[in-house]
Formats: structure tokens, sequence, C-alpha cells
């Protein structure tokens, strides 16, 4: 597979993919999001408005893309069913390892994480996943379908091969090495087709850092709850819906900004974070701060891990 390259970039930096560090993939999936629509535009709209970053970082004091090469591809033309885009989005992440690149995609609905975290797991083994969300995504199925987003952190626990799951797919059977959780902002969670029961029976491979919580949290357990090899997904409804609005299901009671850095800051300092992605933002005509937000946490995720 050939990696197109994009007209517009992330902070309309331009770099060869085999010269970059980051590889920013623009991928637009929604095929499930239950209620406010838009996460396709999420990709677009990030990219639009990131040339209006300030590139200089006060806290690490650098301008982090003097340091740190990017370039974005261009977005595919999705796939018309769900399994297949889950897949196309698989293959474009194993031929950016094959390049011995840091993958970071913008979404698009949750559900595309599959296509990454199975990308990561065939070159890494053992991974932890890092979950910032304000939804458990533990459903077996929802809306007939194990792909929809509220489903995809079962499905990549899946991966498991020792982790009991029901009706397991073939291929998700026949991967090797171990995948556990670790679920940041966490405050809704349901009995549909078991999800609280599932969540109670796998204790050992989901450690949950509820949003109820937030004011007894210690970083330094959700440090020591994670593997080595970190993939961070980054559902943008995990920030209080006060900053972040414009998502398909805003919560109250979220994560603030400095928060949810200080923990990115910690986890990137002490983990090897393998590939990211920054998910769910469905941007709203005219209000603008929401996309500034999720544009300038895609510009942190990098300054933490490369610079």
């Amino acid at each position: 597979m050939k990696l197109k390259l994009a007209k517009k970039n992330f902070l309309d930096e331009k770099n060869s993919p085999d010269l970059a560090d980051v590889v920013i993939v623009p991928f637009g999936l929604e095929k499930t999001v239950c209620f406010g629509k838009g996460t396709h535009k999420g990709p677009e709209r990030i990219i639009e408005v990131s040339p209006q970053l300030e590139t200089f970082d006060e806290e690490l004091k650098k301008d982090v893309y003097k340091e740190v090469a990017i370039t974005t591809l261009a977005e595919p033309k999705i796939k018309k069913s769900h399994e297949a885009a889950i897949g196309q989005l698989e293959e474009i992440v194993n031929e950016i390892y094959k390049l011995n690149k840091f993958p970071l995609i913008l979404g698009g609905e949750h559900s595309l994480t599959l296509g990454a975290v199975r990308a990561a797991q065939k070159k890494y083994g053992e991974i932890s996943i890092l979950q910032f969300d304000a939804h458990a995504d533990l459903r077996e199925e929802y809306e007939g379908t194990i792909y929809n987003h509220a489903c995809v952190m079962r499905q990549c626990l899946k991966l498991n091969s020792s982790l009991t799951s029901p009706s397991p797919l073939q291929r998700e059977k026949e991967r090797e090495g171990d995948v556990t959780l670790t679920q940041v902002g966490i405050r809704n969670i349901s009995t549909d087709t078991d999800e609280f029961g599932f969540w109670k029976e796998n204790q050992k491979r989901i450690k949950t850092f509820w949003a109820k919580d937030m004011a007894r949290w210690k970083i330094s357990d959700i440090v020591n709850s994670l593997d080595k090899n970190v993939y961070l997904t980054f559902d943008v409804d995990a920030f209080d819906s006060g900053i972040m609005p414009s998502c398909s299901t805003p919560e109250p009671g979220g994560l603030q900004w400095y928060q949810a850095m200080e923990i990115l800051k910690a986890i990137a300092s002490k983990k090897n974070i393998i590939g990211a992605d920054v998910v769910e933002l469905a941007p709203i005509q005219g209000l603008n701060a929401p996309d500034f937000l999720a544009a300038k946490l895609v510009y942190k995720i990098i300054g933490y891990i490369f610079a």
C-alpha cells in the first residue's frame, strides 16, 4: 500500500513519510454515532485550525514542530462496510509501522481504534490501551453490531489469547499476545449486553479511574497500571462538556485541560507510547474553541512523546 500525502497538512508541515517522526492519519469514520452527528468532519476541522496554534510550547519551552517532523496523509475513501473500514485503517497503520514511524489517527468515531490496535499488537505483542473517555465502551454489541463505537474496547480486549469473551471473532482468536486496558474519566457504563458484568469479571485486565473519584486519583497509579508499550486513545468526551461540547454524547463531570495534560505528560515520560488516536470531535458551526482544543491536544501529545 502506498501512503498518499495530504494537500492540507497538520500545522501546514510538509514532510515525506520516510523523513517524518509522526504520521497523521485523517480517518473520518462515522457509521454508528448514536446522537450528535458530524464526527466524520473532525479530522478535516482539526487540520484546518491547526496552523492557527501557537507552536511554541510554554511548558516544554520549545517549538515542538522544529524538533519533530510531522507529515499528514490524505484521507482515504473510507470503505462502506464497517468491518472493511476498520481493516482498511489496520492496513494503513501497518504500513506506518513498517516505516518505523509513529501513527496518530484523527477520527472519526471511536470504533476506528480497533483497526489501529490490531496493527499495534501485531508489531508489539503485549500492549496496554490507555483510554480517555466518558464511556466504558465495553458492550458486546450495540444496535446490532459488534463494531459499534460503544463496543470498541471490548473488541480490543478480545485480542487477548487468555480472556474469556462470548463469541470472539476467529481472526482475533488467532492473535498472540495480551491487551490490557486502563480507562480514565469514565462516568457511564451500562448493564446493556452485560457491559457492567463484563467489567466486573475482568478486573485483572481492566483498571478504571472513575470520574467521580477524580479528586483521589494518583497519577502514579495510572502509570503503574500500564505495561511498557502503550496505545493511547483519546475520546474528546473525556473532557468536561463545559470545555468540550462538540461531541456526539457530551457528559458533565469530566476532565479539565491541565488534569489531562498532567496525566499525559507522566505517561509519556514513563512508558513507550506506540501509537495514538484522537476521536469523536463533532464540530459545531460557529463554535471554534472545542476544535482548537482538539488540535492543541494533538500537538501536546506529540510534544510530550517526542520533544
